[in-house]
């Protein structure tokens, strides 16, 4: 990690199908002035170097992808550090938010991490038989989304700003 990059925002983001929450993403990177990897471009040794960490992707079986939570279980240990959560699902309430982020939230908070804030919307869904009647959610994450998302990001600047 070069000297201008040490402390600086990250997202870790898997988003595959429909990019939805990579819309999220870079609405969030943009206002942390965050540098956007995925999982496997993310080396988990260096990552005590960042600042606040975001992790994200879609929802699949209600947790996140695979590939983000390999990488959060092959962090190590840290002290003081904060990350974030995010996601987009076909199906949202806030109770499910709850839910479907339990595994990332519990591999990070094992490895010493605080949980700064998580984040939510609904996205396009077009999975199995889903594709056949057009998804749902078509056109989310919206505009709307998109302003929550900005609204999260400024919010986390304002909860851990020096992460």
């Amino acid at each position: 990690m070069s000297p201008e990059t040490a402390g600086q925002s990250l997202l870790i983001l898997f988003s595959y199908h429909h990019h939805n929450t990579e819309k999220i993403a870079r609405v969030i990177a943009e206002v942390l002035g965050a540098e956007i990897k995925k999982p496997q471009d993310v080396n988990p040794a260096e990552l005590h170097t960042h600042g606040l960490i975001g992790f994200g992707s879609g929802i699949y079986f209600s947790k996140h992808h695979r590939a983000v939570l390999k990488l959060a279980e092959q962090i190590p240990s840290v002290a003081g550090k904060s990350a974030f959560l995010f996601s987009t699902s076909g199906v949202f309430t806030r109770r499910k938010l709850a839910k479907d982020h339990a595994a990332l939230r519990a591999i990070l908070t094992a490895k010493g991490y605080t949980i700064a804030d998580e984040f939510g919307c609904q996205g396009w869904d077009t999975y199995l038989f889903l594709k056949y009647i057009g998804g749902l959610n078509k056109g989310r994450p919206n505009a709307k989304d998109l302003e929550s998302a900005r609204a999260f990001a400024t919010n986390l600047q304002r909860i851990a700003p020096d992460s």
